[in-house]
């Protein structure tokens, strides 16, 4: 119980960022789905948070899109343990970013579209919340239990193609339920909220600072009931 779960059990626990095994059989159906399914349509994939079956169970995430200061399309709503937020791929269950439409986009967000690939995987575990990156450039995350205590400085981790990192752990989660002084600048703190930009950063570090400045981003809320 002590070892990190799959795929990263081979890797010391203590690295923050790790590889991503794409020989594991959670993290590759886009490359099954592709070869065992060459009739299905782009417009045919199938919507995991809508299902019959997934309404009957509770949630434990819900997921924002936007673009700038836009939010872009529904809220996406996450049953199952983990979820693919992808691009555009004929095939695949999960989040499809290239079917959410939106009129006068800037070059700059056309071009960051274009990058976010087979995007990330978000996996539930029992230590907390880990992101995949799949794509074939950086993201870049900030979230409450990643920032360091008790430094009003924002904290943006950058994660490269092919590794993982905990966006979000419950243990100390449950630790700073309790400060209630924190104030960010770029807007309201809150406790439960994992942001991920795709290929770019934002924060002290960059000429972007606030991730509303960023063309593609991701709000992960995720539920007190987990």
């Amino acid at each position: 119980p002590e070892s990190p779960p799959p795929p990263y059990s081979r890797l010391s626990p203590n690295d923050e960022q790790k590889p991503l095994d794409l020989s594991d059989s959670t993290l590759s159906y886009t490359e099954t789905e592709a070869t065992n399914s060459p009739n299905i349509t782009p417009g045919d994939f199938s919507d995991a948070s809508t299902s019959p079956d997934a309404v009957k169970r509770s949630h434990w995430c819900n997921v924002a899109y936007w673009e700038h200061r836009t939010r872009v399309g529904r809220l996406y709503t996450v049953y199952e343990q983990s979820v693919s937020i992808f691009y555009d791929l004929p095939q695949g269950n999960g989040f499809c970013l290239g079917q959410l439409n939106l009129e006068n986009r800037s070059e700059t967000v056309r071009r960051t579209r274009s990058k976010i690939g087979y995007g990330i995987l978000l996996s539930k575990e029992p230590d907390g919340v880990w992101a995949y990156n799949r794509s074939e450039h950086p993201i870049f995350v900030n979230s409450p239990t990643l920032d360091i205590p008790n430094c009003r400085t924002l904290i943006v981790r950058k994660v490269m193609p092919g590794y993982s990192i905990k966006v979000f752990d419950y243990e100390k989660s449950c630790l700073l339920q309790h400060a209630t002084d924190l104030d960010y600048a770029d807007g309201p703190y809150d406790p439960n909220s994992v942001r991920i930009s795709f290929a770019k950063g934002w924060g002290p570090c960059y000429s972007r600072q606030f991730i509303t400045s960023c063309p593609c981003w991701l709000e992960i809320l995720l539920s007190n009931n987990r």
